[in-house]
């Protein structure tokens, strides 16, 4: 089994170590691994994985012309979708598409249901084959998991430890296998169609309620009993106390003085 071209299999206490130690330093992403100084540059991550390294490096380069297009094309209804917008908004081939740059790519913690604006740029120019620099785009993202406080979740397991192994001398441990529901397939693809068709469905308990009409209280028309009217007293069975300790050795005491 295969994961954009590595072994799905990661090595964990060397993940743990990685991003608890790591940093950016002069523009590379720095880590501490059994001791071991760990140094990984922008060329050293786009050689390893074949990355393009020509193209737009910022998303907001996107031709104008291309931008509208793209509103239009996206769009699920005939209104122009905005840049940032929410998933339900847009057909269903773009939602997925969206969801496999945020969960597979960028690996961003959070809500999946909106679509930022540099994932929907970054979808156009996959959409128009605009050259993009992966190689560039993909090693900020890592740069930002190993960025102090930043709110990116920690991903790229596999594609660390294919790095990792390239370093001369350093021991990773043991080895894992990537779980399954994580590797995107034919299964995982089917699953995200699945979730994704509910976008956007209305739920019957979002409809506004109908007023009801009031019911009025009819008063009883049965006569009052007589107050007068010879009728048994109701006597209520007193429930057995429960006797405490000391009036249980006090019965005990009477019942052994007596004859």
């Amino acid at each position: 089994m295969e994961f954009l071209g590595c072994p799905a299999i990661f090595h964990e206490q060397a993940l743990i170590e990685f991003f608890e130690n790591g940093s950016v330093r002069d523009g590379m992403v720095v880590s501490v691994i059994g001791g071991m100084a760990v140094e990984i540059s922008e060329s050293m991550f786009a050689t390893a994985f074949g990355l393009p390294t020509e193209g737009l490096t910022d998303l907001s380069e996107v031709p104008k012309d291309l931008l509208s297009n793209g509103q239009r094309l996206f769009s699920a209804s005939e209104k122009v979708v905005s840049v940032s917008c929410l998933k339900k908004e847009v057909k269903m081939q773009y939602r997925l598409l969206s969801d496999i740059l945020a969960k597979y790519l960028f690996v961003k913690a959070g809500s999946f249901d909106a679509v930022t604006r540099d994932r929907f740029l970054l979808m156009m120019a996959i959409t128009f084959d605009v050259k993009v620099n992966w190689g560039s785009i993909l090693f900020g993202v890592l740069k930002e998991m190993v960025t102090p406080d930043s709110r990116q979740a920690k991903g790229f397991a596999i594609q660390i430890c294919v790095l990792l192994k390239n370093i001369p001398g350093l021991e990773l441990g043991d080895s894992k296998e990537f779980p399954a529901p994580r590797i995107l397939n034919e299964k995982t693809v089917h699953r995200i169609v699945s979730v994704n068709e509910n976008v956007g469905v209305e739920e019957v308990g979002d409809a506004p309620r109908a007023k009801t009409t009031p019911v009025k209280r009819t008063v009883s028309k049965k006569r009052p009993a007589s107050v007068d009217a010879d009728v048994a007293p109701v006597i209520k069975k007193k429930r057995p106390l429960k006797a405490s300790q000391s009036q249980v050795e006090t019965v005990l005491k009477t019942n052994r003085c007596c004859p």
